[in-house]
């Protein structure tokens, strides 16, 4: 009997660490609030004529219903599908499952440090901050022997050369209109070079078009096969702040299709399947107190510092939308993710503690 119970718990522990993620895909996109997360399109901003761009009819036929959780899986149905089912959504305020930003700024750079160094350092007050002085996450994966040179970030926006210190860290960061495929690009590379350099830039040159960014991360992962992946689109942020919630939504929409194309060929490849984390979060909020400041966010919007995010893969528990009461923080998602993949994220600064209940 005894040998038979200790063969049970070897066989268990031996699946238990079967299941645990090798790989790691980490996807923000900017600005989106948890109102939409949670409660699909909001019907007031859709009817303003200020924000609806003249086409509430359009905003009501595709993202419209009487009820939250039908307008919810209408604006994004891959999370409110597959990561319902086999994941789980922190930040539902109205179950008191609060996710706020630690850091006191509550715009971009401030977050994604935040979110990528599990510190909130008050010094980084400024979009415009030089290379970030702390160690990241990815900067952390790429130091182990089992990750190095497999870890690489796409970002719509320019800072994140500087945000994840791009020189310093020696992760390849294609941010904005850096051309992809290095020294050595492949056809579909320098075909993506090329329509990038002559594309549309309603933004100039500090961020592109998030369709860039996607298919060049795309390539990525086809192609040389990371086990660690950032993605960080832009475009919801950019929406909102020219208060154009039709292509707020449209982006946030389009956003949801790509993490599901992403997921399927995850799953599809023997490389990822069923060995693959997705981590999905935003680096700020946005008003809703005072629905006209729905299009802003920082310090002197007072509930622009309300977050979500979601997750999903081996060894993640399906708890769908989280309804516990309780109170977590942007700067336990960088240990969070470090668990995922079974390490435990060190670096010359302080770093938080886990958001524990994911792996529970």
């Amino acid at each position: 009997m005894k040998i038979s119970f200790l063969l049970f718990v070897s066989c268990l522990s031996v699946c238990c660490k079967a299941q645990r993620a090798e790989n790691l895909v980490i996807i923000t996109t900017d600005g989106f609030r948890w109102q939409e997360v949670f409660r699909g399109m909001d019907t007031a901003i859709a009817n303003n004529k200020t924000f609806n761009q003249g086409d509430s009819a359009y905003l009501f036929q595709k993202y419209g219903g009487p009820r939250e959780a039908e307008r919810r899986k209408k604006l994004l149905p891959f999370l409110w599908s597959s990561v319902l089912a086999k994941g789980q959504l922190w930040g539902n305020r109205a179950f008191g499952n609060n996710v706020d930003n630690s850091n006191p700024y509550w715009f971009s750079y401030p977050g994604y440090s935040e979110i990528m160094t599990g510190f909130a350092d008050t010094a980084i007050n400024s979009n415009s901050y030089p290379p970030n002085p702390h160690t990241t996450l990815l900067e952390f994966f790429n130091r182990q022997p089992a990750l190095k040179g497999k870890v690489t970030a796409f970002g719509a926006w320019e800072a994140f050369n500087r945000i994840l210190n791009e020189k310093r860290s020696g992760i390849p960061v294609v941010a904005a209109f850096d051309p992809v495929g290095g020294i050595n690009p492949n056809p579909r590379q320098k075909l993506l070079n090329a329509m990038l350099a002559d594309s549309y830039k309603p933004w100039h040159n500090d961020e592109c078009l998030d369709v860039f960014t996607h298919y060049a991360a795309m390539e990525e992962l086809k192609s040389r096969r990371p086990r660690v992946l950032y993605i960080a689109y832009g475009e919801t942020d950019e929406w909102a702040h020219s208060g154009r919630y039709r292509n707020y939504l449209d982006a946030a929409h389009q956003v949801d299709a790509w993490i599901k194309q992403i997921w399927d060929f995850a799953q599809g490849d023997p490389q990822y399947r069923n060995k693959t984390a997705l981590f999905i979060t935003t680096d700020h909020g946005r008003g809703d107190l005072i629905k006209n400041e729905w299009t802003s966010h920082g310090s002197d919007i007072s509930d622009a510092h309300q977050i979500w995010f979601a997750v999903m893969g081996p060894g993640i528990p399906a708890k769908g939308e989280v309804k516990t009461q309780d109170q977590y923080y942007q700067k336990q998602f960088a240990q969070t993710m470090a668990k995922l993949l079974g390490q435990t994220f060190t670096a010359e600064h302080p770093v938080a503690a886990p958001v524990s209940d994911v792996l529970k």
